[in-house]
Order: C-alpha cells, then sequence, then structure tokens
C-alpha cells in the first residue's frame, strides 16, 4: 500500500483536486435523501408548509390561538405578528428562529388545534366527564342523556355557541368536528375554567407528546398552520406546488452538480492512474535496458516481461480505484453516519450491526483468496515463460514433432493457472448475492422497525426513506472498503515486485571520474583474467592472458561449454572479471564509461538478432549517421548485397520481428554487415559465421582482411577453416587457454587444438594447408 501511495508524489496538486471533487460529489450525493424527506415530509404530508406557525390568520384564529398559552408565549406570540387590516402577517422569516418557535409553541398550538379539531364522540366524552365532576344530581342527571343529545341541543344546554364543521381526517375521510375554543375561552373568561386547568391541561398535552411523538404533534401544527393560511386567503395548493417546484429544482441542481464533480473525479483519477503505469513502465524499462546479463538472467526474461506488462497494469488499475472509490467510501461512510444521526431516526445500531456481519464476511473472504493471489502472480509468469519458449522455438518444435508434448506442457501451466483463478473467483461470487442478502435484510429490518415508530409517532415516512438511503450509502462504503482490502494485496504484491526491480542496480556500473582514451586503437589486453557467474562455486574461465592488436584476427576456439563466449563477453562489459585485468588501449575498462567503451566494439552475438523496421534501419542500428555508401559497403562485406538487391525494395525491404521473414543465413550476414557499418575499433564475432557455408565464410573474411584493415578482430569459431589463417590463436578448454599460436604451430604443440582439426579436417587436408 505505502509502494502504490508512494507513485502518487509526483500528482499531489492533481490528487487534492481530485479530493476535493470526491467532497463536493458526496455533500451532493448526501443531500440528495434530505430533499427526498423533505419533499415527502413537508412537501407532500405537510403541504408544503415547514413551521407550525401560520404566515398569515384571520384576527379571531389570532385570538383563539392563544387560549393555551402563558403570559410568556403570549408575549413572543404577539412580537412576532403584525396587523394588516383583518388579518395578522408573521414577521419572522429567519429559518433558526422559526425553528425555536416550532418547539417553544408547539404544545399551546397543537391544545389548539385539538379544541377547534374536537371529534363528536371525543366532545361528548369530554363534556360528560366534566358533568361527572360536578356533584348535583341534576349534572349526573344531564351526563347520562348526553349520548341521545346533538351537538347543538348539548350548547343550548350550556348556554354556548358550539360551532361545527366537516373536513378531512388524516386517512382522507370526512367527518364532522367541533370547534371548542369559543366555549373554551368563555370559560375562561367567566372564570369557569382556572389557570391551573389551563396548565392541567398543557400537562395532558405534554404527556400526549412523550406517547405519540413530536413529529405527529409537529404534524398537527402544521395542519393547524395549513388551516389557518387558508383561512386567511392564501392559496396552499399553490405554496405546496412551489415547494415541490423549488426543492425538486434544488435537488436537480444537486443531482447536475454531484454529476460534474463526479465525471472530473473520475477524469483526474483516471489520469493520474495512467500516468502512473507511464511512469512505472518508464522506470522499469530504463532500469532494465542498464542491467548486466547477470540481471537479465536473475529475473529471467518471461518475468520482467510480466512485470512490464501484468504487474503494471495492477497497479494502474488499482490506483484508478483507490483515488475514484476508496478516496470516496470514508468519505461517504463517515459523513453519512453523521447524516444518520442527524434524521433522529435512532437507528444507528442496524447499521453498526450491518456493517460487522460485512465486516466479518469479507474477512473470511479475504482469508481464503490471499494466498491464492500470492500463487497467481507466479503462474503468470510460469505461463508467460513456456508460452515464449514455444513461440520462440516453434520451427524446432515442428521439426523435431514436439507439437503434442508442448502443447501438454502448456496446458499443464494454463491448467495450473486456470484452477487458482476459478478457485479465487467461485469464492468471489459469492460476495455479491451476499452483499444484495445484507441489503435487502437491512432495508426489511429498518422499515419493521420504522414501521412502530412511526406508528408511535416518533418517525415520518420520508425520515424513514432518507435513513434507508444513508444506511445503504454507509453500508456500500464499508463493503466498498472491504472489497478493495482484498484487490490491494495483490496490487500490493505488483508493486513488491515492480520494485524489485527498480531497487535493482546493474552490477555493471559508469565509473564516477571515467577515464578517457586520448587516440582510440582497439588493442585488447587480458591480464590473468578469471571469471565466475554470479552465485557459481568456480570459475568459468581462469587465468586467461593474451593480447588482441589492431590489424590482426586473434580466433578462440574449443569445445562446447569451454567459455569462449562468455570470454567475448566479457569485453564490451556485459559480466564484469572477477580476477585479473582487462585493459582497452591500456586503460582498465572499469575505468572507461560504458558508452565510450562499447563505442569502440561492433559485436556481432552467436544468435542473430533482428529488429522489426527495414534493412536499411537494421544495418544503420550501430550507426545512425551511416551513409548510403557506407551501408552498402558494409553489406558488401557481409556478402549481404546479392539477397538484398533480389528483393523489391531493396534496402528498404521490410524486416518483421525477430527477422522472420529472413533465412537464418540472410539474419546472420545482416548482423554482421550492422556491425561493420558502426566502424569499430574492435570487431567481436562470436561463432557468427557458422550459420554461413563455407564459399560464403570464405569471400566474407577475404572481405573482411582487405576492407578492415585497423579493426582489431576477435573470431570465436567452431570451425578450423574460418581461423586457418588468423594471426593468433587461443584454444580454450574448461575455461582454460591451453594453446596459443598460428595454426602450424598450434598442430605441433597443442593436443586439444590436434584433436579438433582432426576430427573436421581429413589427413590429406591438413597436410594441404
Amino acid at each position: 500500500m505505502r509502494k502504490i501511495i508512494g507513485n502518487l508524489k509526483p500528482y499531489r496538486v492533481t490528487v487534492i483536486i481530485l479530493a476535493l471533487m470526491l467532497c463536493i460529489q458526496a455533500y451532493c450525493d448526501l443531500a440528495l435523501p434530505e430533499y427526498t424527506q423533505d419533499i415527502i415530509d413537508v412537501g407532500i404530508q405537510n403541504k408544503g408548509i415547514e413551521h407550525i406557525v401560520p404566515e398569515k390568520m384571520t384576527a379571531e384564529e389570532y385570538k383563539s390561538a392563544s387560549i393555551f398559552m402563558t403570559k410568556t408565549e403570549k408575549k413572543t406570540w404577539k412580537s412576532i405578528y403584525t396587523r394588516q387590516g383583518s388579518r395578522y402577517v408573521l414577521n419572522v422569516t429567519d429559518g433558526d428562529r422559526l425553528d425555536e418557535l416550532d418547539q417553544e409553541l408547539l404544545t399551546p398550538i397543537v391544545l389548539t388545534y385539538e379544541m377547534g379539531h374536537t371529534s363528536v364522540s371525543r366532545f361528548r366524552k369530554i363534556i360528560r366527564s366534566s358533568l361527572l365532576q360536578q356533584k348535583n344530581p341534576q349534572s349526573r342527571t344531564v351526563a347520562s342523556r348526553i349520548d341521545d343529545m346533538s351537538v347543538k341541543e348539548i350548547g343550548e344546554l350550556l348556554h354556548y355557541d358550539i360551532d361545527t364543521f366537516r373536513a378531512e381526517d388524516e386517512n382522507g375521510k370526512v367527518k364532522t368536528y367541533v370547534d371548542m375554543r369559543s366555549m373554551m375561552q368563555s370559560m375562561i373568561d367567566s372564570g369557569a375554567m382556572s389557570d391551573s386547568a389551563v396548565t392541567k391541561a398543557k400537562k395532558q398535552m405534554e404527556e400526549t407528546i412523550d406517547s405519540v411523538g413530536t413529529q405527529t404533534l409537529k404534524s398537527m401544527g402544521i395542519a393547524y398552520a395549513a388551516g389557518c393560511d387558508k383561512a386567511a386567503g392564501m392559496n396552499v395548493d399553490r405554496i405546496q406546488k412551489q415547494y415541490l417546484w423549488r426543492e425538486g429544482g434544488r435537488m436537480f441542481l444537486m443531482a447536475l452538480m454531484m454529476f460534474i464533480a463526479a465525471a472530473v473525479a473520475s477524469f483526474f483519477a483516471a489520469r493520474i492512474g495512467a500516468s502512473v503505469g507511464r511512469d512505472l513502465r518508464g522506470k522499469l524499462f530504463r532500469n532494465v535496458m542498464s542491467f548486466s546479463n547477470a540481471e537479465i538472467g536473475r529475473f529471467s526474461s518471461a518475468s520482467l516481461i510480466t512485470r512490464c506488462t501484468n504487474d503494471v497494469q495492477q497497479i494502474q488499475m488499482v490506483t484508478t480505484m483507490m483515488l475514484r472509490m476508496v478516496m470516496y467510501a470514508p468519505i461517504m461512510g463517515i459523513w453519512g453516519i453523521i447524516k444518520v444521526a442527524q434524521t433522529g431516526a435512532h437507528m444507528g445500531y442496524i447499521i453498526a450491526l450491518a456493517i460487522l456481519m460485512i465486516i466479518a464476511f469479507v474477512g473470511v473472504l479475504f482469508a481464503v483468496t490471499l494466498p491464492k493471489f500470492r500463487i497467481m502472480q507466479k503462474l503468470v509468469d510460469g505461463l508467460n515463460r513456456v508460452s515464449r519458449e514455444i513461440l520462440t522455438g516453434l520451427s524446432v518444435i515442428r521439426a523435431f514433432g514436439r507439437e503434442k508434448e508442448e502443447e501438454k506442457r502448456f496446458d499443464v501451466a494454463n491448467e495450473r493457472l486456470k484452477k487458482t483463478q476459478l478457485f479465487t473467483n467461485r469464492v468471489m461470487t459469492l460476495m455479491q448475492p451476499s452483499m444484495q442478502m445484507f441489503m435487502f435484510a437491512l432495508i426489511v429490518l429498518i422499515t419493521w422497525v420504522s414501521a412502530h415508530r412511526i406508528d408511535d409517532g416518533t418517525l415520518q415516512v420520508g425520515a424513514m426513506t432518507a435513513f434507508i438511503t444513508y444506511s445503504m450509502m454507509i453500508v456500500m462504503s464499508f463493503l466498498i472498503i472491504t472489497v478493495m482490502s482484498i484487490i490491494l494485496p495483490r496490487a500490493g504484491v505488483a508493486a513488491e515486485r515492480i520494485d524489485e526491480v527498480i531497487r535493482t542496480g546493474s552490477s555493471i556500473q559508469d565509473p564516477e571520474h571515467p577515464r578517457e582514451i586520448s587516440a582510440p586503437k582497439g588493442v585488447v589486453e587480458f591480464e590473468h583474467v578469471d571469471f565466475r557467474y554470479p552465485d557459481a562455486e568456480h570459475n568459468v574461465l581462469t587465468d586467461i592472458t593474451f593480447t588482441a592488436e589492431p590489424g590482426k584476427t586473434t580466433a578462440i576456439i574449443g569445445s562446447t561449454g569451454s567459455g569462449k563466449s562468455t570470454l567475448v563477453n566479457l569485453i564490451p562489459r556485459f559480466y564484469d572479471i572477477t580476477g585479473g585485468r582487462l585493459k582497452v588501449d591500456g586503460v582498465e575498462i572499469r575505468d572507461l564509461s560504458l558508452r565510450a567503451l562499447r563505442g569502440e566494439i561492433g559485436f556481432v552475438p552467436q544468435k542473430g538478432v533482428l529488429f522489426s523496421g527495414t534493412i536499411a534501419s537494421n544495418i544503420r542500428f550501430g550507426n545512425k549517421d551511416a551513409s548510403d555508401e557506407e551501408m552498402r559497403e558494409a553489406a558488401e562485406i557481409a556478402q549481404a548485397t546479392d539477397f538484398i538487391e533480389e528483393k523489391n525494395m531493396g534496402f528498404e525491404s521490410d524486416v518483421s520481428q525477430g527477422g522472420s521473414n529472413v533465412s537464418g543465413g540472410q539474419k546472420q550476414r545482416l548482423a554482421i554487415a550492422r556491425a561493420i557499418a558502426r566502424r569499430p575499433k574492435i570487431l567481436i564475432f562470436d561463432d557468427s559465421f557458422s550459420a554461413l557455408d563455407m564459399k560464403t565464410d570464405a569471400k566474407l573474411r577475404k572481405k573482411l582482411s582487405e576492407k578492415v584493415k585497423d579493426a582489431t578482430t576477435i573470431v570465436v569459431a567452431q570451425r578450423i577453416s574460418t581461423i586457418l589463417n588468423a594471426d593468433q590463436i587461443l584454444v580454450l578448454d574448461e575455461g582454460r587457454m591451453v594453446g596459443k599460436g598460428t595454426h602450424q604451430e598450434l598442430m605441433e604443440n597443442c593436443e586439444v587444438y590436434r584433436q579438433i582439426a582432426e576430427s573436421q579436417l581429413s589427413s590429406t587436408e591438413l597436410e594441404g594447408i
């Protein structure tokens, strides 16, 4: 994880901008449930009216509303209204102040609403209870006849004007209600109801609030405000529509802002991820290009290819996901918890339970799959290695009829990877249905608990909807974090593999203060040189001493595995010697910069390697400034002119990747021409003539002796005929130099050389030389 985050350092500013966009997106995303709640609770249920204090009211209603108010509440009531003709208009517009008034005046306003909307049955019950409390027999007699009397008859009996009206109840049914407020006011004015009775009535209402909930009571207060506004001439339907359009418009703007922020965040996340991938590939490529053969052998080509492609792709994908999702999830989760607390639903324990269950479930998946993810990367390396070997050696496989065997070898590697991937995929497929089950179970549980609280009046439908939405957001946030906790370890493995390559320095380094060769000649001197491969127990080369001079050919011959190729690979510092001294023009090669050293060398490897492009681009590979004449001369020396001119495009003919559209001999001749075109002081041929026929070999060596006179030529060969005319021949046997001299000298005094010669040439041919 630390390594993945470390890759983001060059993009700090962009990451900050992205984080800001994510905060904006989260703010808008979390605001949407609030608007949904307001639209349901206020816009639909409360007809767009947000507070219990009416905006306008008639003078009669203004007076009736203060029946159950204390002196302090009456003072507040008078201060918030201004009389305009026969109407009273609310003069408070501040939202916070209106919220305070909702709390302060809730009880008296709801009492007023209840007295003004008393059902006929409840009215009879109140009057009966009042008459029974009187101790005279006449009152008890009247109380027994209350159920048989109409509302009007009861009013006449009590000498009060009692109004009745028809209105819809909370379920939309039209019922008859009694307005008892005028009677209550008359009772208070006449002294029939004392202040203590009013206080008792308010206390009973507060107990009712505790039993039915503040939300239900507030809904009653808002219903009262709607009735007052309507009675005062305000268009309540229009208020409701305006509120719904206003809140809907805000909701749309929030959604639009969230869309823009999400799009910008996604753009920056993808851009950073792609840039991180580019940077890692660049670092890997530059470092691998500096590797010596020792580092290449340590990692293997197949593993390096996997690290530069598959592993980098893993990091790039996870970086994008991390910036887009992992950064967003904590913001949503923490902010969502705050929003849930603000809903007042008091069901946070349900979310906590769901989160704990998800974390536990994902933890089990994590424990099962993580070891397999680590194995999978190694299996990808193995499959890549097998595929590369088969594709590279396809012609050999076909020639020996090994297709079935190689298919089996590929199938084994492929099957192992498939089984591991299937195991992890099967385990991970449990996640989606399980998470859906958790989600649906959570929704059912919240709905069940909310239904009881809505019935108790402590919760509104809109608040329940918002709570469910917030719960889903919180759970999804923690789900994202837990899922990423599974993906991140796999990316962590990839990051470690990439970092291992980047941190690995080449064993072949330039000196701090490189020396220069003032007048390059190409003299190569081996002084008691020893060499041992890294981690090997024994030397490959021991006590090698000789000098290769300009204008002369030094040939190296020996049995297979005697160290011929290893010896010439020491000159361009593909490996560093482990003992003795190796000089070029009198300067120890480790004191020269690699560019200066290799700039003096033309190297033709044992296996000719061509690059995709044209014949001309391949010949100019070592000397891009070579003229057409120099390029043609190099091709002529290498005996490549004939087959080049046979092609339709000549030197501009295409060469496919690896030179697969030319023969082995043509490929080798082009590789030789490439080295000659460089015009080096030192020419090294590592068994480069083995792919040539005897006639072409002879012509090429003749041209070399004529055209390349000043260069130091070092030839590794298997054939005696190739090196017969060399100025000096070195004979290697098991890493030691067992002979040095001309052909004639070695035939006389080197048994190993004589055995090689006799194995290749007849006695007649040897005598004729």
